[in-house]
Parts: structure tokens; C-alpha cells; sequence
């Protein structure tokens, strides 16, 4: 099936007793055994497995063209989980932009338990330099978040494979519909679901997706189990119901963020607009190659700097400002100011998530904002 049937039928199936069309939801936490003390259902206890996840982790896999998927209450969870099953003193090599969130929880959470480094992982001389007899796990995060960096992925689980080193993708930014990780080597996925997959910034989650069922994908469905940060049936139902439109949802964002990155491009008050989807990008090379959509943020820096970029947020009137992404609104936000004091964005970088407005207003609105 094309990814846009996937979107609409994985996730569902007619409910056998009532028939009704769309997957109802089960509320229920416990499952009743039979008379041998088996689960005929082949559901126990909710915190393992509910009707809803399970539909949920099916569309999911078969979007990302996964064996299996994992869901989670959250993105900060699921990327938690792959740590968790890792051994201690594991070493992991991250991007040097890794996600705040993330890096502060290796940072703080597993300071002591796992060793980490933080480098340019795009530049492969680099890469294998910080190579370790114990390292066991390179992060990627493409395209990052905020500085839009791509990475070139067949390349570097080539030099992982080498080494028997596991490769996870954060591919939040991108989605399926833009790139999929396995297909280029990689060996887990990561999404935070509250974004694109949720779509309306109403719900919070996160997934996980295995190219191979193995040994190490049954320690993070451990974690899963037994940590119990799992979405409830109400959140699965309707990040299910949200992925029916994904695919179209995605098309939008990706028109609308090209538009507003040319427009933004050519402005006399922008200093550089970081998105891959323009030739200018200095990735844009590797992106081409890899992605079939360019993605729905991007991140530009203003020449007069940082106070001239919190005067544009505060006088926007389409765009809101505020943290997050995927949503069909759009939104703006100065992204150095929420990462903390140890930052790698510049100050005067905005990050935008493009949504689904027409994009003449959302170019009208940023226009009367630096104007």
C-alpha cells in the first residue's frame, strides 16, 4: 500500500461486535482471563498493551516500514527508554545540536550510569575519532532542532555497521512523509507524536520504531512495560484519528515552508534562513539525496540581533509565539531564550513551525512584524 492508505487503514479496523467503522476506544485498564487463567483477547492489563496502542503502534511501524513500534507518553520518554535499555557505562556519540531536552536528560538523568559526547557526527573523520571500545549508540537528530542541520545518514551507519554500533534517528522534524531513517541504514527511529502525527497540539506522545525485532528491542519494550510511560487509549485514539491526515496535512507544511523560507531569504532584515529545502542550506546536497520532502520548520537570524527578534515575536499576529511544532497553526518563537544557559543557538535566531494558513497571510504577517 502507498503511505497514504497506510495512514488511513493500519491504524483501524472494524470493531467485531458492534461493526462499527471506526475502532471504538477501550478505556479498559484490566481484561477478563478465562477459565484455564489465560486472555483470550490477548490483553491482560493496559499498562502492557491496549486495543488502542496496539493500533497505534501498527500505523506507526508501517509508516516508517518497521518491524515494530513502541508508543510513549512522550517524546522525552521514548528517547529515554533507548538509554534506559542500554548497559551502564555504554558510551553514546550525540550531534553537537542534539535536542535540548534530550541532552539535558543525558546531562542530568544518566550523568554517572552512561558515557556521552557531543560532535559534528556529519563529519565522518570525527565520528570515528571519538569511536570507543564501548560505545554502543549514535544519536541522530535530521533535520536538528533549531539550526535545521542535516546529517547524512547512509553514511553514517555505514561506519556504525562497521563497528556493531546501533544508529537512532530522531526523525521528528521530518516524518515519514520527508524521510525514512531505516530504509537508509538506521536502526531505530524516534518521533515525538506530539507534533506532526498529533497535528493540532492538543495531545503529547512519543514512539519508537524497530527495523528488526532483536535483543535490544525487547529490552526497550521492558522499559516500556515495566516504566509504564505509556499513552493512554484516549491519546493512541486520537493520534490514529490525526494520522489519517498526515500525509496531506505534510504536503501543506511543506509548500507553505518553502514559500516563506524564499520570502524570508530575500528579505533586507534577515541575515540567514536555515532551512534544507533551499540551495543555499549547506546541506542541501545531502537533504536532496536523502529526504523527499524538505520538512515544515525553519529558523532564521535577524541582522539587527536579539532584541530586534523578541520585538518581531511580540508583534506578530497570525503566527503564535510559542514552543513546540507540527501544529496546523503557526508558530514563532525565540528559541534560545527556553534551552537554557548553555545554548548553542544564537540569539538572534527565531524557529518557526509553518502550518496550514495561506501562506500570503502568514508572509504578510512576518512582513508587518519586521517592518
Amino acid at each position: 500500500m502507498k503511505i497514504e492508505t497506510i495512514a488511513i487503514h493500519a491504524g483501524n479496523h472494524v470493531d467485531e461486535t458492534s461493526k462499527a467503522a471506526i475502532q471504538p476506544i477501550v478505556m479498559a485498564t484490566t481484561f477478563e482471563r478465562n477459565p484455564e487463567g489465560g486472555y483470550d483477547s490477548g490483553y491482560s492489563y493496559s499498562r502492557a498493551a491496549n486495543p488502542n496502542r496496539s493500533a497505534l503502534e501498527n500505523v506507526l511501524a508501517q509508516l516508517e516500514g518497521g518491524a515494530e513500534a513502541a508508543a510513549f507518553s512522550s517524546g522525552n520518554a521514548a528517547g529515554m527508554s533507548v538509554f534506559q535499555a542500554l548497559e551502564p557505562g555504554t558510551h553514546i556519540i550525540c550531534p553537537d545540536d542534539m535536542y535540548h531536552g534530550l541532552r539535558n536528560q543525558l546531562k542530568t538523568l544518566f550523568k554517572g550510569i552512561l558515557e556521552f559526547d557531543f560532535i559534528d557526527v556529519n563529519h565522518a573523520e570525527i565520528l570515528k575519532a571519538h569511536i570507543k571500545p564501548n560505545t554502543g549508540l549514535i544519536w541522530l537528530e535530521t533535520p536538528s532542532n533549531p539550526l535545521l542541520k542535516i546529517t547524512d545518514i547512509k553514511m553514517v551507519a555505514a561506519i556504525a555497521a562497521a563497528q556493531n554500533i546501533k544508529v537512532v534517528c530522531d526523525n521528528t522534524f521530518a516524518t515519514p512523509l520527508c524521510q525514512r531513517p531505516l530504509a537508509l541504514g538506521a536502526d531505530l527511529v524516534m518521533h515525538s507524536t506530539t507534533k506532526y502525527f498529533g497535528g493540532h497540539s492538543d495531545l503529547m506522545g512519543g514512539a519508537l520504531i524497530t527495523k528488526e525485532t532483536n535483543e535490544f528491542w525487547e529490552k526497550i519494550r521492558n522499559v516500556q512495560t515495566m516504566g509504564g510511560a505509556i499513552p493512554s487509549p484516549m491519546d493512541c485514539y486520537y493520534l490514529v484519528r490525526s494520522i489519517k491526515t498526515l500525509p496531506y496535512r505534510i504536503k501543506g507544511h511543506v509548500h507553505n515552508a518553502q514559500l516563506l523560507a524564499e520570502y524570508l531569504e530575500n528579505h533586507d532584515s534577515v541575515e540567514e534562513v536555515l532551512y534544507p529545502g533551499l540551495q543555499s542550506h549547506p546541506q542541501y546536497a545531502i537533504a536532496k539525496a536523502q529526504m523527499t520532502g524538505y520538512g515544515a520548520v525553519l529558523s532564521f537570524t535577524l541582522k539587527a540581533g536579539e532584541a530586534e527578534a523578541k520585538r518581531v515575536v511580540n508583534r506578530v499576529e497570525i503566527f503564535t509565539q510559542a514552543t513546540s511544532l507540527g501544529g496546523v497553526e503557526s508558530l514563532i518563537e525565540h528559541r534560545a531564550s527556553i534551552e537554557g544557559p548553555d545554548t548553542k543557538t544564537p540569539f538572534n535566531l527565531l524557529r518557526v513551525s509553518v502550518g496550514l494558513e495561506h501562506i500570503d497571510d502568514l508572509i504578510a504577517d512576518l512582513e508587518q512584524a519586521m517592518g
